[in-house]
């Protein structure tokens, strides 16, 4: 039952991120969004079908964090520099929320929809 049930949702999220790719093609800019909703929709189809996709994908994720602790133990202030650069990374969505709510004359040029939205 709970494989079956496994497929099933899987199923239903791929056929969801498919339809959202799918309706993509009035936004102005279409090719980005169809691949944002493509690449989910592929690899729920693929982990439903075969749910040894994900314990490969863990594998690939976890060897590319211990070369990452391998490398940075080795050289701490190149650690520094990674944990760094994660760290502007992580932030810099944030900030340039932050920078375009707060910044009047870009929010005048937004359409009425994120007006209303905040």
């Amino acid at each position: 039952m709970a494989p079956a049930l496994w497929r099933a949702c899987n199923g239903l999220m791929a056929a969801f991120f498919a339809l959202a790719a799918f309706v993509q093609v009035n936004d102005p800019d279409a090719e980005l969004w169809v691949v944002v909703y493509t690449i989910p929709a592929v690899l729920t189809l693929l982990v439903g079908l075969n749910p040894q996709v994900t314990e490969l994908s863990g594998l690939v994720i976890i060897t590319a964090w211990m070369i990452l602790c391998c490398s940075s133990s080795k050289n701490p202030a190149g650690g520094r520099i990674q944990l760094a650069i994660a760290i502007a990374i992580t932030l810099f969505p944030f900030i340039s929320w932050v920078y375009i709510y707060v910044n009047e004359e870009m929010r005048s040029s937004w359409p009425t929809h994120c007006k209303t939205v905040l």
